[in-house]
């Protein structure tokens, strides 16, 4: 059974939610893991070029604390990490999916709606 909400609980446990995956670069690496793909440090350093290596580390660590990022480190020289999602991390897959499509609605009824818009904010100016 899922858990009932007030709108003080509500409200406490998305500012949680939102600690979690906040921050610019969180949702992009979660992005990068999706699907069960694993990628090694380097790697999303370069599917990422606006980052910088220590903002990438520090964001790593956040996700893996929060138990969302897995890694995995080889013993080898030079030293060889792979990150993948764990299963909880990959269960926020159809939300954020969910995201993208409320988002590509909001887009879609924008263009829609701009000439009525226009045509709106002409007739008010004319008054």
């Amino acid at each position: 059974m899922g858990k009932s909400y007030t709108p003080a609980t509500a409200a406490a446990d998305v500012e949680t939610v939102f600690k979690r995956l906040g921050g610019r670069w969180k949702l992009l690496i979660l992005f990068h893991l999706f699907g069960g793909q694993v990628q090694r440090y380097s790697d999303l350093e370069r599917l990422m070029p606006g980052i910088s290596p220590k903002m990438l580390a520090q964001q790593l660590r956040q996700l893996e604390h929060d138990g969302i990022v897995a890694r995995q480190v080889y013993p080898e020289v030079p030293p060889k990490v792979e990150y993948r999602l764990t299963d909880w991390g990959q269960a926020l897959c159809p939300a954020l999916d969910a995201l993208l499509q409320w988002d590509a609605a909001r887009d879609a009824a924008a263009t829609i709606d701009t000439p009525d818009v226009t045509r709106a904010v002409r007739a008010s100016a004319v008054r």
